[in-house]
């Protein structure tokens, strides 16, 4: 075990590379956990996938809904669909088009781990990878402190058990780590991939999420916003993508 300081350390520090040093050919699935993490995440990435003529396919596993349980102008269903909406229009500024978006709608902070759900879940993935030929893979770093993140990560696993693909692992929440935490990762290899050149666009696309950010939905005093400090460590001209065993 290690200190998440010096995991964290490391991450910063993986070598700098170009898209096709995580993802050589084929298709990128990207499994996000809520709707608006393939934009924190893996913004730069989609982007450049989309700019080679690689559009990746992107997984929203929750429905998002429990950001603001209790807003009486946002229920459920009206929220849900407002962050589907923005999930599309942050992969458009990305250049991805919404035929290669998928929503699994599970329950937000609430993902079952087993039993049948979880079963069809990973079914679609598994089903989702052979469709589009997937070869790189990229789902939640395990040592993000959300259930969510940790639980598709699991999934993404055990859909592709025995496949031919290559899995990597990308921080979310994991950067705001209390330093002394210690965490079950020994060494950390990957990649940090160079989106200075999308670093715009992955900034509108995180924008777009504007029901996690601004006073968009103001009359739930337990309302979720995302955090400055988290924000910050998304305007930096890499992603950090860690190599994962399935």
């Amino acid at each position: 075990m290690r200190p998440a300081r010096e995991i964290i350390g490391a991450l910063a520090k993986l070598p700098l590379c170009h898209l096709d040093q995580i993802a050589p050919g084929g298709t990128a699935l990207i499994a996000a956990p809520h709707p608006d993490d393939e934009s924190l995440g893996c913004g730069g990435f989609i982007a450049e996938s989309c700019a080679r003529g690689r559009p990746p396919v992107v997984v929203v596993m929750t429905d998002g809904t429990a950001s603001h349980p209790t807003s009486p102008t946002y229920p459920a269903d009206r929220l849900r669909a407002l962050r589907e909406r923005e999930t599309c229009e942050a992969l458009s500024v990305l250049g991805l088009s919404s035929e290669r978006l998928y929503f699994m709608r599970l329950r937000d902070s609430g993902m079952p781990g087993a039993g049948a759900p979880a079963d069809t879940a990973i079914a679609e993935l598994r089903r989702l990878v052979g469709l589009y030929q997937c070869e790189t893979i990229l789902a939640p770093w395990i040592h993000d402190p959300h259930c969510d993140h940790e639980t598709t990560q699991l999934m993404v696993r055990a859909a592709v058990k025995d496949l031919a693909v290559s899995l990597y692992s990308y921080p979310v929440w994991g950067w705001l780590l209390p330093p002394e935490q210690l965490l079950h990762e020994r060494v950390v290899e990957g990649w940090r991939l160079d989106i200075a050149m999308h670093l715009k666009r992955k900034r509108r696309a995180i924008e777009s999420h504007r029901s996690q950010y601004s006073d968009l939905i103001n009359d739930d005093p337990n309302g979720f916003r995302l955090p400055p400090e988290l924000l910050a460590t998304f305007d930096r001209p890499y992603e950090a993508f860690i190599r994962t065993q399935p």
